[in-house]
């Protein structure tokens, strides 16, 4: 039996662990867990990089701080409602023999307009805070978000 050396055992855990997450998270969240996690971590982003905004012009408040981790947590119940929504009109479609499937389209434009909101409010916060921010992103945004909300924008008008 051959003997393994630390980094072999080290490398052998860590494929564990990370698998196990990687297989909780698709059982969760489903195949596009992915999307989620970066949703998360563009959570983390904003609300870090909107405290050293505010840290950075001397007007920390950690009342405005635990308001904007509870807007974060309206974020997540909005997208859990898209998705439930979907799931819920699906049944209802499969028991009165209509195919409603195409609802879940109400769930990923939830998600992709929110993920669109984080990166330019991340991006307001680089410029707040007196960064420059290269104008590719900020127009690329605009029209990453115009084409997600335009169904919204034609209703409007």
């Amino acid at each position: 039996m051959k003997k393994m050396n630390f980094a072999e055992t080290f490398i052998d855990a860590y494929n564990v662990v990370v698998g196990t997450i990687v297989a909780i998270l698709s059982y969760v969240l489903g195949e596009h867990w992915i999307l989620f996690v970066a949703f998360l971590l563009l959570n983390v982003a904003d609300w870090m990089t909107g405290w050293m905004k505010s840290r950075m012009a001397g007007r920390e408040n950690s009342m405005a701080g635990w308001k904007g981790v509870l807007k974060k947590l309206g974020y997540w119940l909005m997208i859990m409602v898209a998705f439930g929504a979907s799931a819920v009109f699906i049944e209802i479609g499969k028991a009165i023999g209509i195919d409603l499937g195409v609802t879940t389209l109400l769930g990923w434009f939830v998600l992709a307009s929110l993920i669109i909101n984080e990166i330019r409010s991340i991006l307001e916060n680089f410029v707040e805070a007196g960064y420059n921010v290269p104008t590719i992103l900020v127009k690329g945004l605009e029209v990453a978000d115009k084409v997600v909300n335009q169904e919204n924008k034609d209703k409007e008008e």
